[in-house]
């Protein structure tokens, strides 16, 4: 881009520097560190990867200096994971025994901290808690960005106790047994963490872009919920456990197209929430109980979840009910205070804008993961499409999205009926994320509940 300066009698026009220029010790230094690291496992685990599995980690390579250069905030989050995990394997080393997993009950660090479910535990409290400051803060009058602040620090440190938990837990696989390994993208449990970690930080990318904390406390209202799943599934399922891959699974496919996935996954729940939180702020003025239907009708709905897990329900668990009886009475908060709530929001403009913006970079990674399952499937089963359950909502997900973006960006499609679009394909979304697991039997059928 160029800058001009102009005289009476001159002007002078002046090039900025160029992106390499424009890059910091600092930024060198971060990709010094990066290439450094790379290159370090591919000299001590390239035996043990195929070709396909060294062209993803040396492609990691340079995407990860690309992070850390395009949002300086990744840069500190990968170097204080990379450093936190490595502490934590450093700690499984006992002498010439190599890797011990039994000093996840014996050291300090490990068995409270850095061993990958205690990680994941203290990820799921600071959720929790990150969820709880931007609420208070809502309702804070001056103290609300005090409170706020705390909210967003504190969902960044559960978001790094995620992914230190996930590459422990990495480890952990392979110490197992060399053949039980694998990458922490390969059941529920891990991609609910995955889910978790990786929404949040994409809500915290467009809340610094914004300038706006206070979508906060919707968009962790949906990472707080994945966490609900993901306790009562470590508990009743005993998830955490480390299990052997299905043959299915055994493919560095899963490697790109798992996280691929799950951008859209997270994405796409980040814009339902941008979306009820538009929806509140159009209606906070408004007093006829019948106008507010649809509002109502959504809180139903949503504190009716637990219905799913009816047979828990049934059989005596009180985890589900208690988990209705909270969101009831958040939705139910939310609509009462939305006047209040709607006076910290920003403008419609700005949430229609992340909005769209979510949908988008959601939408093409999803059509990344979708192509790259085809693929996938082509080597595992022998064909790229069969009509799997999983394969076909993933398909009414796709041309959901592509139907929304298509409409705004030749309609122009904007305002309530972009944000009731937007909030009903969560359901969507969630159907073909946890719904097929659990209802429906396929080809896919390894993920069920």
């Amino acid at each position: 881009m160029n800058t001009a300066t102009t005289t009476p009698t001159t002007t002078t026009y002046t090039l900025d520097a160029g992106y390499f220029a424009r890059r910091t010790w600092l930024d060198w230094l971060f990709a010094l560190l990066v290439a450094a690291g790379g290159l370090f496992a591919l000299q001590r685990y390239g035996a043990h990867m195929d070709v396909y599995e060294k062209g993803i980690l040396l492609a990691s390579i340079p995407a990860g200096v690309w992070l850390g250069w395009f949002w300086r905030p990744l840069m500190w989050l990968m170097l204080a994971v990379a450093v936190l995990s490595l502490g934590a394997i450093g700690l499984y080393q006992d002498g010439d025994a190599g890797g011990n997993l039994a000093r996840a009950d014996s050291v300090f660090l490990l068995k409270y901290f850095l061993s990958s479910q205690s990680a994941i535990l203290w990820m799921s409290m600071l959720f929790f808690m990150s969820t709880a400051f931007y609420w208070i803060g809502m309702f804070a009058g001056g103290e609300q960005q005090t409170f706020m602040r705390i909210g967003s620090r504190v969902a960044w440190v559960a978001i790094g106790l995620a992914l230190i938990g996930t590459m422990v837990r990495w480890y952990e696989s392979y110490q197992i047994a060399p053949d039980i390994g694998h990458i922490p993208v390969s059941n529920l449990y891990e991609v609910f963490v995955m889910f978790c970690w990786m929404t949040a930080l994409f809500y915290l990318y467009y809340e610094e872009q914004y300038a706006t904390r206070a979508l906060g406390g919707f968009v962790m209202l949906v990472v707080s919920a994945a966490v609900g799943f993901l306790l009562w599934y470590t508990v009743v399922r005993e998830a955490h456990e480390i299990q052997p891959l299905v043959p299915a699974l055994k493919s560095w496919w899963m490697k790109l197209h798992v996280p691929a996935n799950f951008i859209g996954y997270g994405t796409f729940a980040l814009a339902a929430m941008v979306a009820f939180a538009y929806l509140i702020k159009q209606q906070a003025t408004e007093t006829r109980w019948w106008k507010l239907a649809p509002l109502w009708l959504l809180g139903i709905v949503l504190c009716f979840e637990p219905l799913a897990f009816r047979q828990e329900v049934a059989t005596g668990s009180s985890y589900w009910m208690v988990y209705f009886g909270v969101s009831a009475l958040i939705v139910g908060g939310i609509l009462l205070a939305r006047r209040r709530i709607a006076a910290q929001l920003p403008d419609l403009t700005v949430l229609d804008d992340v909005m769209y913006k979510s949908i988008a970079v959601g939408f093409a990674f999803f059509t990344i993961a979708t192509v790259l399952g085809a693929l996938w499937a082509a080597e595992a089963w022998g064909g790229y499409w069969s009509w799997d359950p999983k394969e076909t909502w993933a398909l009414i997900v796709w041309l959901n999205y592509a139907a929304w973006l298509h409409m705004r960006l030749m309609k122009g499609l904007r305002g309530t009926m972009s944000a009731w679009w937007a909030l009903g394909g969560l359901a969507v979304t969630t159907f073909a994320f946890l719904g097929v697991n659990m209802f429906l039997s396929g080809l896919h059928s390894y993920g069920t509940l």
